[in-house]
């Protein structure tokens, strides 16, 4: 019985990541944030962010380490193709109308968040599978994450209907709250697909690196 608990663990161990990322946005989607981001612009950022830049990759991770065999079968332009389909997913859901929708109505909250999700697991699984297209797609989502933070950073009008949305009660005005929600995608958002694009790189690099040296 001993032996056979061992093995399971053995067997499981590699698989942490999916479990990490499974907690982390149960916390997400089912803590307090969901509530916080109806009436904080900077609180539906947090959560947002969560979800691309933190749950996505330790999902994709995990689903390397399970089915190594079904993502080094990825075809290597979907990396590409995943990050288009980040970016339209971004950019679409913070058009005025809907990210509004999505701040009152739970039906548009769970299309925004499930999209989200979908979208990041699609591009850091893709990335991972891919390598040297992965860390084009990593790269070109990053960038845009740094211009739609700063857009959101740099406005000198709030976006967004807030004074309808934001509870009379908010900490800060709709103009501060989305600037630090801009902050938050621009550092955060912009960060993590930047070092996860270099660190992909980086290992690329060192592979090959004998290789040259051989040679």
């Amino acid at each position: 019985m001993t032996d056979i608990t061992h093995s399971d663990a053995g067997r499981l161990a590699p698989l942490w990541p999916l479990a990490a990322g499974s907690a982390l946005l149960a916390l997400l989607w089912l803590g307090p944030l969901p509530q916080m981001a109806r009436a904080s612009f900077s609180a539906h950022m947090v959560m947002h962010m969560g979800v691309v830049a933190v749950v996505a990759p330790l999902l994709a991770a995990g689903i390397v380490r399970a089915a190594p065999a079904f993502v080094a079968a990825l075809p290597p332009g979907l990396a590409i193709v995943a990050s288009v389909v980040e970016f339209a997913a971004i950019w679409t859901w913070h058009a005025p109308a809907l990210h509004d929708a999505a701040r009152v109505e739970p039906l548009f909250l769970v299309l925004e968040q499930g999209s989200f999700l979908a979208a990041g697991v699609l591009v850091w699984t893709s990335a991972l599978g891919a390598r040297a297209a992965g860390v084009c797609g990593l790269l070109l989502t990053s960038m845009h994450m740094v211009l739609l933070g700063a857009l959101l950073l740099l406005s000198p009008r709030p976006l967004y209907a807030c004074a309808d949305v934001c509870s009379s009660t908010a900490a800060l005005t709709p103009l501060a709250d989305q600037q630090l929600g801009g902050a938050l995608m621009l550092i955060i958002g912009g960060s993590a697909y930047l070092v996860g694009g270099l660190a992909l790189l980086s290992s690329i690099l060192r592979e090959r690196a004998p290789i040259g040296e051989a040679g």
